[in-house]
């Protein structure tokens, strides 16, 4: 079937599941007749999701026969939440597999430990490790770190599927990592840069190549996964990806520095009760490009590089509106920029003389803004979230520009 054709029945998929984005189909598309190329369609970003997707009255919402996940605040204060139909579970449960076949490769795994945060990679991993024929056992995030260090000396799995910062805790709270005779890596939720694979590698006494990145979305479903033949980001089966630059997007947002650098744009075959027609991800990459893979061309991008929109990860998607609300609720006037360095989390209050106390508040309130992230931060699976008081810049105040308020180190 031609992209076109393809096209077509995405299009008629979400004009008729989502009335509002026909109405806005119908008002930007230029051409006469059905489209022949995605760059025709509009771009599904963070406002319009706002006001249709995330907004109180999705009729979605009254359907009893969904799937429901949420992750991070808007604008409104309201927590996203995102929709899964019984065929939409299914087909991430079925690309998913077809991943993990591709990473874990013809090498015979007995085990596997989910130790995950939230979300929908944890509510599905379980499943998806028993269908590889291994067994396998998961911890929650509420458990202390104490009971995640026991149960992997306990259980010894040959596969850990985890996040890069609760990884980074495990390995803080063992004396010997590799004594757990973990064979194989697989990970999800955050940027896990290659350095920082190399280093991990050395505590657990594996190779490099035995930790793998897959890349994914609560919005989705999973997207990408690194291969280490190919030293690239190769895409899974149902996403055509694209990428644009950040001044066309339509969020105020900055151009982008380096001219390999592009915001990802994703369109889902499969999806059914999310518009994942380009798909606005945020997620900055570079060099996206296709690669001939086993005899044919298929899209992939060499690293991701950052995120420029609301959304940030700590263990779990924390918006910079939850960040700012929390600010606003103690201080009238102040400024807000969040710094990512690795996994750590700083959030930088620009003010006149902003007592600890106040900051310690902030503090407090920013890590239990979203519940899921307080109960990782209080067991220890997750380092706390830094709160530093700076003097008034008016020049960052005046900053409205979202990719202004979130760097990376």
């Amino acid at each position: 079937m031609s992209l076109p054709e393809r096209l077509q029945l995405i299009v008629d998929r979400m004009t008729g599941q989502f009335p509002w984005y026909a109405h806005n189909l119908a008002s930007q598309l230029t051409s006469k007749g059905p489209p022949s190329a995605l760059e025709q369609l509009p771009l599904v970003n963070a406002s319009m999701l706002e006001a249709h997707y995330y907004s109180a009255d999705n009729r979605l919402a009254l359907r009893t026969d969904l799937y429901k996940y949420q992750t991070s605040g808007t604008s409104s204060g309201r927590r996203k939440a995102i929709y899964y139909t019984e065929r939409d579970e299914e087909e991430y449960v079925r690309i998913k597999l077809d991943v993990f076949r591709a990473v874990l490769g013809s090498e015979v795994y007995r085990s596997a430990l989910a130790d995950m945060g939230t979300g929908h990679a944890e509510a599905t991993a379980v499943d998806v490790f028993r269908r590889l024929g291994m067994e396998v056992e998961s911890i929650s995030f509420r458990s202390p770190i104490e009971q995640h260090i026991e149960k992997l000396s306990a259980f010894r799995p040959e596969v850990l599927y985890t996040m890069p910062s609760i990884l980074d805790r495990i390995l803080l709270a063992s004396e010997d990592p590799a004594a757990y005779g973990i064979r194989r890596v697989v990970l999800v939720g955050e940027i896990a840069s290659p350095g920082w694979r190399s280093q991990t590698a050395k505590r657990l006494g594996i190779d490099a190549r035995d930790i793998t990145d897959t890349y994914g979305s609560i919005e989705i479903g999973t997207i990408a996964y690194y291969s280490h033949e190919h030293e690239r980001y190769l895409f899974a089966e149902g996403i055509i990806a694209e990428g644009v630059s950040a001044e066309s997007i339509g969020d105020g947002l900055e151009p982008l520095s380096d001219p390999e650098e592009q915001v990802l744009v994703l369109t889902s075959e499969v999806r059914e009760a999310f518009p994942a027609l380009r798909y606005v991800t945020y997620d900055v990459v570079r060099d996206l490009r296709p690669i001939t893979v086993d005899g044919r061309l298929q899209q992939s991008f060499q690293s991701i590089v950052k995120r420029i929109g609301p959304d940030l990860k700590h263990g779990e998607k924390i918006s910079i509106y939850d960040i700012e609300d929390v600010v606003y609720r103690h201080l009238q006037q102040a400024a807000v920029r969040v710094k990512v360095a690795g996994n750590a989390l700083c959030v930088h209050v620009h003010g006149d003389n902003v007592p600890e106390a106040v900051l310690e508040s902030i503090r407090h309130d920013v890590e239990n803004r979203i519940p899921e992230i307080g109960m990782m931060i209080q067991a220890g699976i997750l380092g706390g979230i830094q709160v530093i008081g700076e003097s008034f810049d008016d020049a960052v105040h005046r900053s409205s520009v979202k990719n202004k308020k979130i760097s990376y180190e």
